[in-house]
C-alpha cells in the first residue's frame, strides 16, 4: 500500500521535460567553517545529501512548497529533517529454504540546532526513529541464511517494527573542528567512514559496507559516547564507546547495561583526506575496533582492523580498495578484501557501483573451520525517476556460498526504492 502510494504521488506531478539544471559537487559551498564528519547514513550528512538538487529523469513540483517551507523552517530555529520510505525486494536463482524476500522501512530523522547556531560552536539534538516490516515470509536480512551465504544482504531490511536508531546531543565546539556525542547512537554514522557505505543509497552486500563484515558491529541504539576532531586540515580521528547488547527496539535498557553489565564496543578510526569538504570522498584510514563478550547471546570477546582508501577522480569516478581482518568477536568473515568503482557521470543523476569481494568466514562465529572462501560481485543502478524518488535495480553473483555445499553459486536479482520528504 505504501510503496503504491509514493508511486501515485510521483505520478501526479510528473513534467513534460527533462530535467534542464545542473548540480555539480565542485561548485558547492566550500567555504564553510567545517563539514560533518561521519558517513553518508549520519544525520546531518543524509539530510544534505536530500536536499541537494538531483538531476532527475522527470521533475516533481507537486512537493516544491513542503521543501520551501523545510528550509524556512531550518534557517529560523534551526530544525532540519526528513521522512523517507524506502523497499527492497531480493530473490534468488536457488536456495534449500526460501528464496525471496520483501520488506519496507519509514524513517523520520533530523538535527535541531537548539544552542549556539551563529556562533560555530551548535549543540543539536539529533534523532532516527523507524518502522521495519517485511512482506513475505522473511525480510532480505534473513534471506542470506536461507541460502547459505555467510553474509547479509540489505542489512536494515528486518521486521523489527518500531525502533530507535540515533537519539543523541552533537557538540561542536572550536568552529566546529571538534564534536562529541552522547546518547544512542549508531557506530556506523562514524567508524570505518566511506561514501558508498549506504544500504539505503548505495551496495546491498554488508560486505561492500560499513565494516566490510568482518566487523563484529553492535546494533543501533547504542548508549554511550563519541567523538571526533579535525587534527590538522587533512587528518581526522574519531573514536566511540558504549553498551555492546544494546536492543533498538527496547534501547532505554541501555542505562542499566551500561552500569551493570560493562560489556562494551570501542572503535578508533586516524584518517586522511585532500580537503575537509571532501572527507569521505578522498579518504585513506584506519580503522581499529574491540567487542567484549555479548554474555546474552553469547559471542565471545574479539578485536579487529579495517583498512580503506577512496579517490574521486573528475568528479565522476570513485574507485574504492577495502579490507577487514578480525579475531573472534562474533563477526560473520575473518578476513575480507573488496574493490570497486562508482561512476556519475552527472552529479545528481544516476550513480552505478560495481564491486568484487573475497571473504574467510569466521570459524568461531559459524562453529566450522571447514567452511570455503567466499566470493561475490555485486552491480547496481541507481537512477533518480525524480527529485525525490530513487530506484535501484541490483545483481549479485555469488561464488562458494559458504554454508550451501550444494550450490556451486548463486544468483540473486534485488530492486530498491526510496522516496524522501
Amino acid at each position: 500500500m505504501v510503496t503504491a502510494l509514493v508511486v501515485g504521488a510521483f505520478l501526479l506531478d510528473v513534467s513534460h521535460g527533462w530535467a534542464q539544471e545542473q548540480h555539480s559537487t565542485a561548485t558547492q559551498d566550500t567555504t564553510r567553517a567545517r563539514p560533518n564528519l561521519g558517513g553518508p547514513n549520519q544525520v546531518d550528512n543524509l539530510l544534505e545529501t536530500d536536499a541537494e538538487p538531483k538531476e532527475p529523469l522527470f521533475k516533481l513540483h507537486l512537493f516544491d512548497p513542503y521543501f520551501d517551507f523545510k528550509a524556512r523552517l531550518k534557517e529560523k530555529i534551526g530544525l532540519g529533517f526528513s521522512l523517507d520510505y524506502s523497499t527492497v525486494y531480493l530473490k534468488a536463482s536457488a536456495s534449500p529454504a526460501e528464496v525471496e524476500a520483501w520488506s519496507g522501512m519509514l524513517r523520520l530523522y533530523g538535527s535541531w540546532d537548539l544552542v549556539g547556531r551563529e556562533s560555530g560552536n551548535s549543540g543539536a539534538f539529533v534523532f532516527k526513529v523507524e518502522h521495519r516490516h517485511r512482506y513475505t515470509a522473511i525480510a532480505p536480512f534473513s534471506l542470506s541464511f536461507n541460502i547459505g551465504y555467510a553474509g547479509i544482504f540489505a542489512a536494515p531490511f528486518n521486521d523489527q517494527k518500531f525502533r530507535v536508531t540515533n537519539l543523541y546531543w552533537r557538540q561542536r565546539l572550536g568552529q566546529g573542528r571538534f564534536v562529541f556525542l552522547a546518547g544512542f547512537l549508531d557506530v556506523t554514522d562514524f567508524f570505518d567512514v566511506y561514501a558508498m557505505a549506504s544500504p539505503w543509497l548505495h551496495f546491498l552486500n554488508l560486505a561492500f559496507s560499513t565494516g566490510s563484515a568482518a566487523t563484529a558491529l553492535p546494533n543501533d541504539a547504542l548508549l554511550g559516547v563519541g567523538a571526533g576532531a579535525w587534527i590538522t586540515d587533512q587528518v581526522y580521528a574519531l573514536a566511540s564507546m558504549g553498551d555492546n547488547g544494546s536492543d533498538p527496539t527496547d534501547p532505554f535498557t541501555g542505562f542499566d547495561r551500561f552500569v551493570s553489565v560493562n560489556e562494551y564496543f570501542t572503535s578508533l578510526e586516524v584518517g586522511w583526506t585532500t580537503s575537509k569538504d571532501r572527507a569521505y570522498l578522498d579518504n585513506v584510514h584506519v580503522s581499529v575496533w574491540h567487542s567484549d563478550e555479548k554474555s546474552e547471546i553469547g559471542d565471545p570477546s574479539g578485536w579487529g582492523v579495517n583498512v580503506s582508501a577512496t579517490k574521486y577522480i573528475d568528479d565522476k569516478w570513485l574507485p574504492f580498495l577495502r579490507g577487514g581482518y578480525t579475531e573472534d568477536g562474533g563477526s560473520l568473515l575473518q578476513k575480507s578484501v573488496s574493490a570497486g568503482l562508482g561512476y556519475q557521470a552527472v552529479p545528481g543523476r544516476d550513480l552505478v557501483g560495481f564491486g568484487v569481494h573475497w571473504g574467510e568466514p569466521n570459524a568461531t562465529t559459524w562453529g566450522s573451520s571447514d567452511l570455503s572462501d567466499q566470493y561475490s560481485l555485486e552491480l547496481f543502478w541507481r537512477w533518480y525517476l525524480g527529485q525525490q524518488l530513487a530506484v535501484t535495480p541490483d545483481v549479485q553473483y555469488l561464488i562458494n556460498p559458504a554454508r550451501n555445499p550444494n550450490e556451486s553459486s548463486i544468483w540473486l536479482f534485488g530492486l530498491r526504492a526510496r522516496f524522501v520528504l
